[in-house]
């Protein structure tokens, strides 16, 4: 199978998913040429060694994913179907996977890769939260990277602890992007950080929550790596 035939059976099985999520044909009237366009895809990626997107053997698995409650619109649907192949078929189409530019700072690159490959599969509540989690333990490992206590006075007057990352990075954000001047970004970088916080800290979480989480975690780490001086030409 070339690749062009490869992104072919991939977006005949985004479109089926859609359709039958959002008012097309009813699931038994495409189910058995779903299935045989699922197995040739299915073996293609393994023939190449790639992991399939897409993990709904059957067009019931799909119902019985979009039928818990957490994609209540036709268009939640068509974006969680989207988010799950685009990317991939991207990566045929190119020749690489999306890559994220790393920090330098390894144990927030290992982070936040880690992130991003634990919400692709995640599918319930606790892996969900697991995602939030995740991104937390991303937070706390970048605080701990660019925090100095001497330069980074805490706002409150309360001493964060080793795991505090939102106090460590509240202090980061108002000296590092102090004055008139930045006061756009400085906004911006506590969005991202509030955003993420309060997402991490949910009890109760969907795929939106996670895949949330995911880019908000993700901006605030890219931007204190800008402010840090980690993304300037060599």
């Amino acid at each position: 199978m070339t690749d062009d035939e490869l992104m072919a059976g991939l977006e005949a099985l985004k479109g089926t998913l859609i359709a039958v999520a959002t008012g097309g044909p009813r699931i038994q009237e495409v189910n058995d040429v779903y299935q045989r366009q699922f197995a040739l895809v299915a073996a293609e990626l393994a023939r190449r060694g790639l992991q399939n997107p897409v993990t709904y053997g059957s067009l019931w698995d799909w119902y019985g994913r979009w039928s818990t409650g957490d994609l209540p619109t036709y268009q939640s649907r068509r974006d969680f179907i989207g988010n799950l192949i685009n990317p991939f078929v991207n990566r045929i189409r190119t020749g690489r996977a999306e890559e994220l530019q790393p920090t330098g700072w390894q144990r927030v690159d290992r982070s936040v890769g880690e992130l991003r490959d634990r919400l692709a599969p995640a599918r319930n509540e606790e892996q969900f939260q697991a995602v939030g989690l995740l991104g937390r333990e991303s937070l706390i490992s970048l605080a701990q990277a660019v925090y100095d206590r001497a330069r980074h006075p805490p706002l409150d007057g309360v001493e964060p602890s080793a795991t505090d990352a939102k106090r460590m990075l509240d202090a980061y954000i108002a000296v590092e992007l102090a004055g008139g001047a930045n006061e756009a970004s400085r906004r911006h970088a506590k969005s991202a950080l509030d955003l993420a916080n309060a997402l991490q800290h949910q009890r109760t979480a969907t795929f939106r929550e996670a895949a949330m989480c995911v880019e908000a975690t993700t901006a605030v780490v890219n931007v204190i790596a800008i402010v840090a001086g980690r993304r300037d030409p060599q």
